[in-house]
């Protein structure tokens, strides 16, 4: 008897999300107050200013028709600036940059404009899991690149084989990461672009995080090196910035070949982000280059002090992260990192994501996504410093 169901699909994602959406529904089942420390989706709402924008472009009658694919003039105008404010990098907006329906929208479909069936692409391991499932899409080969903290999670690009890096369209990594919460300095990404124009890689450069930065730490654009337009584009999202998660909108900048690639195949499937979003994300961005504006990361620098002092003092040793929303947390010996994350819901009812969900080198760590009210995170600090006793004795 036929499937209706392609070969492809048992390649994409990963079955330990599966697996711990099915924990977490028989646990709650049981009556369990669960502590979601697992996806990153904002639990906080977008500015005020946002959500007023938003609300008269949705009482506007003019912008129901269909949105241009690209993105409206006015909001590519509008990153543009931003780009300027924030990084001191000049786009054009009729040229550089495309619209997007949230950063994932752009990744899933940047391989299949720009690589053939067969071709060989460079993608981070660990690595958020749409990186490889764009791959599959597109009948492209991976070739991971292990990220490891004897290097501080950056790619030793001195060991990627000679053949792989002349054959590979392009390469893509994620600074601030995730799920590493590992960050990168703008020397690292002029070696970065050296290394792309000696083997004439396109560089693709996910900067979803930017904005969630500590300690004094401002991360940059790959954009803001000498030339790395000519060979880079780059992946900016509102959805963590300015908790606009779910307005899916987002955008891709950089080089102009890439760029035209993604909007002509995007102008065959979609027509775009709905008009009324695009203004509340024109709000969001010019809001942000206000003077004296505030940005999400002093929460989340918060929230991260609260999880990482409170299970160092539980006796679970965890470096601090620069940045991102996420902690990277080595587990304790003895353990896998699916095992570890079923018990600690199964007994403490808090939810983490084993380290394999997103990648073999993802074993040994699990993923706490810092998404709950400080009261919140403090009571699965409590549980899971409990467990840790527990299961020690």
């Amino acid at each position: 008897m036929k499937r209706w169901e392609s070969k492809r699909l048992a390649e994409l994602g990963s079955a330990i999300f599966s697996e711990m959406a099915a924990w977490k529904k028989e646990v709650t089942a049981r009556g369990v107050d669960v502590i979601d420390l697992g996806i990153g989706s904002p639990d906080r709402a977008p500015s005020a200013r946002v959500m007023e924008a938003l609300t008269r472009a949705v009482n506007d009658p003019g912008l129901y028709g269909y949105p241009t694919s690209e993105g409206s003039e006015l909001f590519r105008q509008t990153v543009a600036r931003w780009y300027t404010h924030r990084f001191g990098v000049a786009l054009d907006p009729e040229d550089e940059i495309v619209t997007l329906m949230g950063s994932q929208d752009g990744l899933a479909h940047l391989t299949m404009a720009v690589t053939d069936p067969g071709d060989t692409v460079m993608v981070p391991d660990p690595g958020y899991p749409i990186y490889s499932a764009s791959l599959v899409l597109a009948g492209v080969q991976p070739y991971y690149m292990p990220l490891r903290a004897d290097n501080g999670f950056l790619p030793k690009l001195e060991d990627i084989p000679e053949e792989v890096a002349r054959q590979a369209k392009f390469l893509l990594l994620n600074y601030p990461s995730n799920p590493l919460s590992a960050v990168a300095d703008l020397a690292f990404f002029e070696r970065l672009v050296e290394y792309a124009r000696e083997h004439e890689l396109l560089l693709v450069h996910d900067l979803a995080y930017s904005e969630m930065s500590f300690d004094g730490f401002k991360p940059p654009s790959i954009l803001e090196v000498k030339g790395a337009k000519d060979i880079a584009v780059e992946f900016h999202s509102l959805s963590k910035s300015f908790n606009m998660a779910g307005c899916r909108i987002a955008f891709m900048v950089g080089q102009r070949d890439a760029v035209r690639a993604l909007r002509v195949l995007k102008s065959n499937i979609d027509y775009g982000v709905f008009l009324a979003v695009q203004q509340a994300g024109i709000a969001a961005l010019e809001e942000d280059m206000m003077p004296g504006s505030r940005s999400v990361a002093a929460l989340y620098e918060r929230r991260r002090d609260i999880v990482i002092e409170g299970l160092n003092e539980a006796g679970w040793s965890i470096p601090k992260p620069k940045a991102t929303m996420f902690i990277w947390a080595p587990i304790p010996e003895g353990w896998t990192s699916r095992q570890i994350s079923r018990e600690m819901l199964y007994s403490a009812g808090v939810v983490v994501i084993p380290g394999d969900a997103f990648g073999k080198e993802g074993e040994g760590y699990v993923r706490i996504a810092l998404v709950q009210e400080e009261g919140r995170l403090r009571e699965a600090v409590r549980r899971i410093g409990q467990f840790l006793r527990e299961a020690s004795l």
